[in-house]
Parts: structure tokens; C-alpha cells; sequence
């Protein structure tokens, strides 16, 4: 009994850590540190329902559903991403491998299913946007 009540317990203590990493309350300490702007402007009615909204979504999401929402909301914009499609474009000659039209994207042929961004490139081709959507239809 005394067990599952001190398991309850940090379960609580866990969430609640989690739920303030997640949404940044502007009053902690690592937020004293911004400027007067930027914290009015954190501190705007409306952000921070936005922000707990996000939280409970992330929560209860499966974690396939946040390796892909990772994956096409952040990692197809990083740089690292941007970097390697550019290789993948330039090893084809920004030419597409199907039917030799330009080039104006990068088809993953294999995904790293547990490390996003990791894929070798010859995972990666160039094709041309007819091409791709021929693929993913």
C-alpha cells in the first residue's frame, strides 16, 4: 500500500516537472535572465493556453505520432537537413533518378525509424515533384 502511494506520488512530481519544462513558466529562474521585451511579450494573454494545449496533446500522443510530427515539423527545416538534401541534389546532378526531368526534391527511400536525421544518404534520391507525388500515391 505504502509502495503505491510513494509511486503515485513521484508519477505526480514527474508530470508536474515534465508540464513546467514544457510550457517555461516566465517566472522561473532561467527566464530572469531575458530582457524586458521579451518578457512582456511572453507574458501575453493567450500564449500560454496555446502552450499548455501542446503540452496535453504531446502527453498523450503515441510516441510514432512524435517521431513524425518531429520529424516534418522541426527536422525537415534544421539546417543539418537542409545540408544533406543539398548533397543528395548535387550527387544527382539535380537530376531526378526516374525520369532525368530536374530535380527539385529528395525522396527517403528508408527511414531511421529511431534516429530522425541519421539516415545514410544513399537512402536519399532526387526527383522531380510529378515523380514524388507518383510514389507517395
Amino acid at each position: 500500500m505504502l509502495a503505491s502511494i510513494v509511486l503515485f506520488i513521484l508519477a505526480g512530481i514527474t508530470l508536474i516537472v515534465t508540464y513546467r519544462r514544457f510550457i517555461r513558466k516566465p517566472n522561473l529562474p532561467h527566464d530572469e535572465l531575458r530582457s524586458e521585451s521579451r518578457r512582456k511579450e511572453a507574458d501575453k494573454p493567450g500564449d500560454n493556453k496555446k502552450s499548455k494545449d501542446d503540452f496535453w496533446r504531446w502527453l498523450f500522443q503515441s510516441p510514432s505520432e512524435r517521431r513524425r510530427d518531429y520529424y516534418r515539423n522541426e527536422y525537415l527545416k534544421s539546417d543539418a537537413w537542409k545540408r544533406k538534401r543539398y548533397v543528395v541534389l548535387k550527387r544527382d546532378n539535380w537530376r531526378c533518378v526516374y525520369c532525368g526531368a530536374k530535380a527539385t526534391q529528395v525522396h527517403h527511400r528508408r527511414y531511421a525509424k529511431w534516429n530522425i536525421g541519421k539516415e545514410p544518404i544513399e537512402w536519399l534520391v532526387s526527383v522531380c515533384k510529378p515523380c514524388h507525388d507518383k510514389i507517395h500515391s
